[in-house]
């Protein structure tokens, strides 16, 4: 199905000042908490994922072994994580999200989604629920087309 240029043109637009104002206000509720993105974004593959290796972890979160190595070493300091061995196999090690990181995601995320129910607050549910299937969707045909 082909769409005017210009609509797609709005439709980029739209979702990088979106993605701005997000990040934006992603790092102003991560200037509360003794956390980095990059250590918050890690900390988010981890719970989602479970246990990963620094190898699985670096592969989610787009950096080199080395840096992810790093960032770990410093969340492993804050006891954020902690490094554990494989008991299917002990040669494997994986990091392990601590209960300080779950709680600081926990409220990393609540306080986002608070930010996002204000935001929301004046458009009707019927809205809302449009704009989530659609984004829904617009994430869909992203991971498809990224195959």
């Amino acid at each position: 199905m082909s769409h005017p240029t210009s609509t797609i043109a709005e439709v980029e637009k739209e979702l990088r000042y979106i993605s701005g104002i997000i990040k934006q206000k992603g790092r102003e509720i991560l200037n509360h908490y003794p956390i980095t993105a990059p250590q918050f974004v890690a900390l988010q593959w981890l719970l989602e994922k479970g246990d990963l290796t620094i190898g699985e972890l670096s592969s989610h979160i787009h950096l080199a072994c080395s840096t992810t190595t790093d960032l770990v070493d410093r969340m492993e300091k804050n006891m954020l994580v902690e490094r554990v061995r494989d008991p299917k196999d002990r040669r494997v090690v994986r990091i392990h999200v601590l209960d300080k990181g779950k709680q600081i995601i926990r409220e990393v995320i609540d306080k986002r989604q608070e930010y996002l129910k204000g935001v929301l607050e004046d458009i009707s549910a019927e809205d809302v629920e449009t704009l989530n299937k659609l984004l829904g969707l617009l994430h869909e045909n992203m991971l498809e087309t990224s195959k």
